[in-house]
């Protein structure tokens, strides 16, 4: 007697009741999958930005929100600070590197970032295309920029007022296409990196008015240059100790603000982790409906396939082999469910990836494998078992004289 093949059979006899256990299961474990998948994939997000930054340092107001705009780019900044004290961090004994970030235009919603060149080398950025600005005015591409925009190095575009698309342009000061960064999966995918120099050009001509000649232009630029001012540092220590001194420094005798990413992201983490817990707990609930439905579907077709059970014991099946069916039954459900609902968690998490890449957020892969997602099918065979047991049992120890007197 071939099990696998006869049990399959029995089991779609009943199309309506497999399916809807089905659905059930796969629900379930893709609820759970869904879970996993986010959160590791969330999680290593911020490991990969993070990377090598002990602190963020910017106008006072809140750490989260610096954090958030500093390193993540994802609020809006609270304020600027001036570029004589960030000078003088630069040069502080517990400081190994700070690198200036100046905010405040976009390109279609992308963020243009006046910088150094050392915030490309701080993720490990490479060229796809071109090479790193040499003179203001000069920018370069994330790769996801450059594949939204379609833009190519040699090529010109306006930056517009404000974080988000929808501002004013300015077209008095363009940009030229310096170069193109490879994808890195960082950060600097969705940004647009040029010098500082070049985000105070743009907003001293912006200061300027149409009615100033060059010589005027220059005189206020001049004049602009005693108040210079970048929106945040990013500075990583050369000693561990600093993480302890530094931001009570920086907090109690500047006018500027510390923040430490490790802490904040901790914070949002832990309000994150209540969502997940949520998820876990319906897909939980789930599954237990699933078991549940499962046990009644085996009970059932114990009950109906008397004459069936007491045929195969008739024909020499074993009470183990007539039991094996209902367990392999089981199986099958739970072998389905696991591909179906890892299939569609995966497929959630590339369409929730694509949802945040086109907000310009966080970069989410769908397709990628996590190891949590191992004890899924670990999972769905502990449930299937669970709800066959009562049924297999039942079946084990039915004896045939009194099956074949009930008919």
């Amino acid at each position: 007697m071939n099990v696998l093949g006869l049990s399959w059979r029995y089991l779609w006899s009943r199309p309506l009741a497999t399916t809807l256990n089905l659905l059930l299961l796969a629900l379930g474990l893709a609820s759970m999958t869904f879970v996993l998948i986010a959160r590791d994939q969330i999680d290593r997000a911020f490991e990969r930005d993070l990377a090598g930054i002990d602190v963020v340092v910017g106008a006072k107001g809140s750490p989260m929100q610096l954090i958030l705009a500093g390193v993540f780019h994802l609020d809006v900044p609270p304020g600027n600070i001036p570029l004589v004290e960030v000078q003088k961090l630069a040069q502080h004994p517990q400081v190994a590197q700070l690198i200036p970030l100046s905010l405040g235009d976009n390109l279609q919603g992308f963020r243009i970032v006046g910088t150094t060149a050392d915030y490309a080398t701080h993720y490990g950025a490479q060229l796809a295309q071109g090479a790193l600005w040499s003179a203001p005015m000069q920018a370069v591409l994330g790769a996801q920029v450059a594949s939204r925009t379609g833009l190519q190095p040699g090529q010109a575009f306006e930056g517009a007022h404000g974080l988000g698309a929808g501002g004013a342009s300015h077209g008095e000061t363009p940009y030229t296409v310096s170069g193109v960064l490879a994808p890195c999966g960082c950060v600097l995918d969705r940004l647009v990196l040029t010098a500082t120099e070049s985000v105070w050009r743009v907003h001293d001509d912006m200061h300027a008015g149409d009615g100033m000649d060059e010589a005027e232009r220059a005189e206020l630029a001049e004049a602009l240059a005693e108040d210079r001012e970048v929106t945040l540092a990013l500075i990583t220590y050369n000693t561990p100790m600093a993480a302890v001194s530094f931001p009570r420094f920086i907090n109690s005798t500047t006018s500027m603000q510390a923040a430490a990413p490790a802490l904040e992201i901790t914070r949002l983490l832990g309000m994150v982790g209540v969502g997940t817990q949520v998820l876990r707990a319906m897909a939980a609930a789930l599954l237990a409906v699933a078991g549940l439905s499962v046990f009644i579907a085996l009970w059932a077709a114990v009950r109906e396939r008397r004459a069936d059970l007491a045929m195969l014991r008739m024909l020499g099946a074993p009470p183990g082999r007539v039991a094996s069916l209902l367990l392999c039954e089981a199986l099958w459900l739970a072998a389905l469910a696991c591909v179906l609902g890892v299939l569609a968690a995966h497929g959630l998490v590339a369409l929730f990836g694509s949802l945040l890449m086109d907000s310009q957020s966080l970069a989410i892969k769908g397709w990628q494998w996590v190891p949590g997602v191992a004890w899924v099918p670990v999972l769905a065979l502990g449930v299937a078992v669970a709800a066959a047991l009562v049924p297999v049992v039942s079946a084990y120890r039915v004896d045939v004289s009194q099956l074949l007197n009930s008919r």
